[in-house]
């Protein structure tokens, strides 16, 4: 009896595959990864580039930040310094307009008196000399009317004197007794040292001269 194996006959030959070697896959392995990495690092290298470029220059930024707020800081302390400075100057400047202003209220009364004992004439006297203010109001005596005039057209001729006013006369006998007022404005002081400013009794508000 003879035996046909259909199933081995049916089936067709297979190719026989060729394995390759495995140091021959090892290398495509080690071309594939040193392409890729060579891929990542030609794209890395623009990043990395930009980077650095960008870390420069905060650093330069940060540098010119740092030196320019060193020199506001500077400027702010010298700033102060000359604030400092100006505010100390008006303050001195108003102390001195100051003692100007009293200089020229204390030297006044003594100018006016100057002024008025210059401007007696004979057979006049006075009996008092008051001062408030820019208004001096003189009370005396004399012996005729005309010394009164005359010793009215005396205190007119001063400069700093403004046209007396007589407010009253009264005769008592062979006397006339008479009050007249006036205002004065305070000249200017001296430049020179020892001016007016300097003179005894200037600080007096009010005088009373008798003869």
């Amino acid at each position: 009896m003879i035996k046909i194996n259909l199933l081995s006959e049916g089936k067709r030959p297979t190719a026989v595959r060729r394995t390759r070697p495995a140091s021959f896959l090892e290398s495509e392995n080690i071309a594939l990864y040193a392409l890729l990495a060579a891929l990542l690092l030609v794209g890395l290298l623009p990043s990395a580039a930009w980077w650095w470029v960008k870390r420069a220059e905060v650093a330069a930024n940060e540098e010119q930040i740092a030196a320019a707020q060193a020199e506001v800081d500077e400027l702010a302390a010298i700033i102060r310094e000359v604030e400092e400075f100006k505010a100390k100057q008006a303050e001195l400047e108003r102390k001195i307009g100051v003692i100007h202003e009293l200089r020229r209220n204390q030297s006044g009364p003594v100018r006016v008196m100057d002024a008025v004992s210059r401007s007696l004439p004979e057979l006049l006297w006075l009996d008092r000399m008051e001062m408030q203010g820019q208004q001096v109001t003189i009370s005396g005596r004399a012996f005729n009317s005309n010394a009164v005039a005359s010793f009215m057209d005396n205190l007119d001729s001063v400069e700093s004197f403004q046209e007396p006013i007589l407010r009253g006369m009264q005769e008592r006998g062979d006397i006339y007794g008479f009050t007249l007022s006036f205002t004065f404005t305070n000249p200017p002081l001296p430049d020179e040292q020892g001016g007016a400013e300097g003179e005894p009794g200037a600080a007096e508000p009010a005088a009373a001269v008798g003869g």
